[in-house]
């Protein structure tokens, strides 16, 4: 892979949609118990995509709604498998897919830390010597011992943030959570990003925020429709994606 952390060679996500809605998994076995089969139709949310990131870049994803880079940031985080090609990963990765995701609501915060670290793969003393400094960073304060079906969203998003990124990762793989949080906390978090990229770790976000994305990423991958539009540095690619929706008079 010479000095490339991430190799996706010709990947394809497939979806099965049915033709028609069926509401409840009830209604669903009623329809196979009488042999009424259900048509579908296969969608590809990653349709042959092929590239390379190098140890070390910070790689922006954009594209419309419904492009595919969360489909993307799943198939690189290994929560899901190409239908089709291969995927190359190298080192420890920190995924920040889903606000809450590896949460147990009815447990408190501090609970969660050990569940949400024993998901990323710590022992439970890495975690408990990690615990103040997770807390600090987080913010969360004396809501710590508090169930989390009690906080708000940005307090969820704090909390799975200083989790996963309390410890440097070699890759680092955010979707759309930087808009999260109070000013403070997003600056806090983009310092963090930003000194893990000076310190060479690779990290890949997904957002609609151009702005984020030019501050924080090197290169940039475009993604329309399940397939790669473009790669290259982020000031060129971006200046052909405003291109497309601002076309010069």
């Amino acid at each position: 892979m010479n000095n490339n952390i991430i190799q996706l060679e010709n990947v394809t996500i497939s979806f099965r949609v049915p033709h028609e809605k069926i509401p409840t998994f009830q209604e669903y076995a009623i329809r196979w118990l009488k042999r009424r089969r259900v048509s579908y139709t296969y969608f590809n949310a990653l349709n042959n995509v092929s590239f390379s990131v190098k140890k070390g870049d910070t790689v922006g994803i954009i594209g419309s709604n419904g492009a595919g880079k969360s489909t993307l940031l799943k198939v690189i985080a290994q929560v899901i498998r190409p239908n089709q090609g291969r995927l190359y990963v190298e080192g420890r990765i920190a995924p920040l897919l889903e606000l809450g995701a590896g949460f147990d609501y009815e447990l408190t915060g501090r609970e969660n830390i050990f569940l949400n670290g024993a998901i990323l793969g710590f022992s439970r003393k890495n975690i408990a010597d990690r615990l103040e400094s997770i807390m600090e960073f987080s913010g969360i304060g004396e809501f710590i011992d508090a169930p989390i079906r009690t906080y708000s969203s940005g307090m969820v998003a704090r909390l799975g943030f200083a989790i996963a990124t309390d410890t440097q990762p070699d890759i680092l793989i955010i979707d759309e959570i930087l808009a999260v949080g109070d000013t403070d906390f997003q600056k806090k978090s983009a310092k963090r990003i930003l000194q893990y990229h000076n310190d060479g770790s690779t990290i890949l976000v997904v957002s609609h925020n151009l702005d984020s994305i030019k501050n924080l990423c090197n290169h940039v991958i475009w993604l329309e429709h399940g397939l790669v539009k473009n790669t290259g540095p982020v000031d060129d690619i971006l200046n052909q994606y405003l291109q497309k929706d601002h076309p010069a008079d």
